[in-house]
């Protein structure tokens, strides 16, 4: 008999008994069986008191209903409620909190909508466990009823009931809900200010994150490992390292330096920021490494290129740590990032065989954009066939970008017609198709193309690029002149033109419309948002300086060549975070080696 039953075991009668123990005794024993969620000792119990006439004891059942709930024994819980009487809230709120934890979680609903028929009205109890169900399934319309009751019952003040109701919204994609429900409730605590955090958080608004954190700061209220891991890692969703490093001082100076999820969520933010150096310096200072770790050390080499720090950190991680499916992940982006076919193969073949990982679309689209930007590109599209999994937009996407560097029209119009299946507004599949028929000097297609778009109202994607100096973000469109600055930045791009041009620089406008003068197209390519960025920054700090700009679309091919004359010619590090990777300039020459 295995130990952790042998307590229970002593306690039950050797025989059955005449006249038996009282409920009130076998209360105590399956109460004990709940604290230690002792599942099997709760069975024996149950069929004890099923042979003793007391197996649908509304009383005791409702503690079994609980024990079951509580280990996951959720089938054996719902028939058990089906046959007692059902008029006591707290046996429909534990049924509810098993359904929302554990799933179907379309159950938890439709057993919050049943309660009334017995006469029962939710308590503050009842909707944080339906309100969870509602944010698994993204239920919105059925969220704003169950906050209509919420309010009518006069729940909506109580900070668990809240923070619930915020969450819900935060997963439903209705931030601006959330806060409202936030700003009505006048005590809060930790958890209600972490929800609202993570709200804005999950939502893409890292500033209003960030200007929370400080405001629950203000306040008083001591900040959390919760609250701090939520901002940190809002912060490393949109590269914004002063928010970081600041975070970075008030975590230390408010005794964190040790708490190693804190250091993991730097680790993190540092890496997507753009200071690699000082994220592998964190790393190396955690206490224990938890595979969360390895993964954010290991992903963030993988996004800047560093294909063999990220393979040889792997090797590390397999002596301390059990690497996980996302693991690989970081893995084959880095094979994928360096060119690295063969070694992509192998770690593929690993982590099937040797960690029993089933591969998922991520895993499946680092192969895609491995092999086809290796100009394996039938190779890639017979992975796509073979898959396991339904190829996403993702698949096709890299299989996309990989018939744009190798000029492969066929291929290019199959992963559009897919594409526009898809996502048939995303206007980046037919911008990308356009711009290789125009290196292959197909301009019927182009024009067909845009007049595919002007006919579905389609707009083309507006390239932004942000620089931030002196603590303020500056952004920039493609040929703007809105910036208080634009004067001082044209002379410099003009400036730099003269130098690079010098140097052997020749545009390359291949993929400008075919009716635009020469002259024309060398100013459209020249005036990029990346290269306003660029010229803005290095009027505006020390020599030396080192510039970080951020793109929302991939860099394109000619100012990837631009940018490595102009970290040459001014003797500057300039890292370009765009869509998909990071690029690292430095004397002409970028950590991508041309391979991107």
């Amino acid at each position: 008999m295995p130990s952790f039953q042998r307590p229970f075991r002593r306690l039950m009668p050797a025989c059955q008994p005449v006249y038996g123990p009282t409920s009130s005794y076998y209360a105590s024993l399956l109460q004990s069986c709940i604290t230690t969620k002792a599942v099997n000792p709760g069975k024996q119990i149950h069929a004890r008191l099923c042979q003793m006439g007391l197996g649908f004891n509304p009383f005791l059942a409702t503690k079994l209903v609980n024990l079951y709930c509580l280990c996951n024994s959720i089938r054996d819980a719902h028939n058990l409620f089906v046959r007692i009487p059902k008029n006591n809230l707290f046996l429909w709120n534990v049924l509810i909190r098993g359904f929302a934890w554990n799933g179907p979680y379309e159950l938890a609903i439709s057993l919050y909508h049943q309660l009334f028929d017995y006469g029962l009205v939710p308590d503050r109890y009842t909707f944080p466990f339906v309100l969870k169900a509602c944010s698994a399934l993204s239920a919105i319309e059925q969220g704003k009823k169950i906050h209509e009751l919420v309010v009518y019952t006069k729940c909506e003040t109580d900070v668990f009931v809240g923070a619930a109701l915020i969450d819900m919204y935060a997963k439903c994609g209705c931030p601006e809900r959330a806060r409202q429900v936030f700003d009505k409730i006048e005590v809060r605590d930790s958890v209600l200010w972490n929800s609202m955090l993570a709200a804005y958080s999950q939502n893409g608004h890292p500033g209003e994150s960030f200007s929370l954190c400080k405001e629950m700061a203000l306040t008083g209220l001591k900040l959390t490992q919760a609250t701090l891991v939520t901002v940190i890692s809002a912060s490393a969703d949109i590269a914004a390292l002063p928010q970081g490093m600041e975070l970075h001082g008030f975590s230390w100076r408010n005794g964190f330096e040790s708490d190693d999820k804190v250091k993991t969520a730097l680790v993190d933010m540092y890496a997507k920021s753009g200071s690699i150096k000082v994220a592998r310096t964190l790393f190396d200072r955690l206490g224990g490494k938890r595979v969360v770790s390895w993964n954010a050390m290991l992903t963030g080499y993988a996004m800047h290129g560093y294909a063999d720090e990220a393979l040889n950190l792997f090797e590390e991680m397999k002596k301390e740590a059990m690497p996980d499916h996302i693991t690989f992940v970081g893995v084959l982006r880095a094979c994928s990032h360096g060119g690295l076919v063969d070694k992509g193969w192998m770690f593929f073949g690993l982590m099937i065989r040797e960690y029993n990982i089933d591969p998922t679309v991520q895993h499946y689209t680092c192969m895609v954009d491995l092999l086809g930007h290796c100009g394996q590109l039938d190779k890639a599209y017979n992975l796509i066939m073979d898959m396991k999994v339904i190829p996403d937009s993702g698949i096709w996407g890299a299989l996309l970008n990989s018939c744009k560097i190798h000029g492969n029209v066929e291929l290019a119009e199959l992963a559009v017609n897919k594409l526009t299946e898809l996502e048939p507004d995303d206007a980046g599949n037919y911008v990308i198709l356009s711009n290789i028929y125009a290196q292959c000097g197909r301009w019927e297609g182009v024009e067909r193309l845009r007049k595919l778009m002007m006919d579905k109202g389609i707009k083309k994607s507006i390239a932004r690029s942000w620089i931030e100096v002196k603590n303020k973000v500056h952004a920039f469109l493609t040929g703007d002149t809105s910036h208080p600055n634009s004067k001082a930045i044209y002379a410099e791009l003009k400036r730099l033109g003269g130098l690079m041009t010098e140097a052997g620089y020749v545009p390359s406008t291949g993929s400008v419309f075919h009716d635009v003068e020469d002259d024309e197209k060398t100013n459209m390519v020249c005036a990029h948002s990346e290269r306003l960025a660029i010229a803005f920054g290095l009027i505006s700090t020390q020599p030396g300086t080192r510039l970080l700009i951020t793109k929302n679309i991939r860099v394109c091919e000619d100012c990837h060549v631009a940018i490595k004359f102009i970290s040459k010619i001014t003797e500057r590090e300039i890292t370009v975070r765009d869509v998909n990777r990071y690029h690292h300039f430095k004397d002409g020459i970028c950590s991508c080696g041309d391979f991107w």
